[in-house]
Formats: C-alpha cells, sequence, structure tokens
C-alpha cells in the first residue's frame, strides 16, 4: 500500500499448509489476503502491533488492476466487508 514502491499494484501467491510448514511475513505497508482451499483451515497471524479496526483498510479481492490468480474453484465465500473493498485506485495509500 505503498505508492512509491517499485512493486506498488503487484501481487506474489504462496500455498500455506500443514504438510509443507510454511509461513508468511508480511512486512508492514503491504497489503495481505487467503483463500482457504479446503473445508476448514486454522489461520494465525503474528503481529508487529495490536489490531485497530479503525486503521483497517480492505481492498476489492477481484480488483482487475491487480488481478490477484485467486486458487478458488467456482465464487469464493466472502466476509462482509472483504465484498465491500475498494479498487486500489481508490484506496487509502501510503506515500
Amino acid at each position: 500500500m505503498r505508492r512509491s514502491s517499485p512493486n506498488f499494484g503487484k501481487w506474489v501467491g504462496v500455498e500455506l499448509s500443514a504438510d509443507n510448514k510454511r509461513q508468511l511475513w508480511v512486512p508492514p505497508g503491504f497489503a495481505h489476503g487467503f483463500a482457504v482451499s479446503s473445508e476448514t483451515a486454522e489461520f494465525l497471524y503474528k503481529t508487529t502491533d495490536y489490531w485497530y479496526p479503525e486503521h483497517e483498510r480492505i481492498l476489492l479481492w477481484c480488483d482487475p488492476t491487480i488481478d490477484v490468480q485467486w486458487p478458488t474453484m467456482g465464487a469464493p465465500k466472502l466476509a462482509a466487508k472483504d465484498a465491500e473493498g475498494k479498487v486500489l485506485a481508490k484506496a487509502d495509500a501510503f506515500a
């Protein structure tokens, strides 16, 4: 979410599973999202600070300018806040 980054608007995806035991570090200022491809999942965040909902920003999961290739089959089940996200061009961002 840092407009000055040469990678602004780009994305990368990785698979995290109990089998591969991978973790993902998301640096401050980066957006992140996830899709669950199983019936159930445990997803834990380790953060550098407390979560403040008033500072949360939601990107539209299917923004065509970012074009994330989600590993889903069919229409995903979205949380209400994710369905109402903003496209990157209208989202609050950092300098």
